[in-house]
């Protein structure tokens, strides 16, 4: 299995950290290897997005997803349901005196001829997720415009 964790104070409220990573489609804003995102239906827990994101030579490989728990201001978890590999993953939020604590979280099973061929690439690919966490930080954190 493929994995990868982190945790990061964000100075902003806890609700507003939960409305920007609740939007699927602000994914493209800190996330480099998403190259689109459309939300297709639902509200809150059971939502679908259409997601596009970069696979080998930049080409676009389908990363559709559903919210699979929303609990505002505390988590949102996901399971991709398109792809070649179906990651699920998690955002738990809580309030710190600072801000929020942030704690992302991604899984994959990956087995057989599959962890050989993909594995590395998708472990890669989890830890610039994680560093994504960096772009989200300094977005949320920046003065408005």
């Amino acid at each position: 299995m493929a994995s990868a964790q982190r945790t990061i104070t964000i100075h902003r409220p806890v609700a507003e950290v939960f409305a920007f990573i609740a939007n699927g489609e602000n994914a493209p804003r800190y996330r480099s290897g998403v190259l689109d995102v459309a939300h297709v239906s639902g509200e809150g827990l059971g939502a679908i997005f259409k997601q596009g994101v970069k696979g080998p030579g930049g080409r676009r490989i389908a990363a559709d997803y559903q919210v699979a728990a929303y609990e505002p201001n505390r988590r949102v978890a996901f399971k991709a349901i398109a792809g070649p590999v179906r990651p699920t993953g998690e955002w738990r939020l809580a309030e710190v005196a600072d801000g929020t604590e942030l704690t992302f979280s991604l899984n994959a099973e990956i087995g057989g001829i599959a962890k050989l061929v993909m594995g590395g690439a998708v472990q890669k690919t989890m830890d610039a997720e994680m560093g994504a966490l960096d772009a989200l930080k300094q977005l949320l954190e920046s003065p408005p415009a």
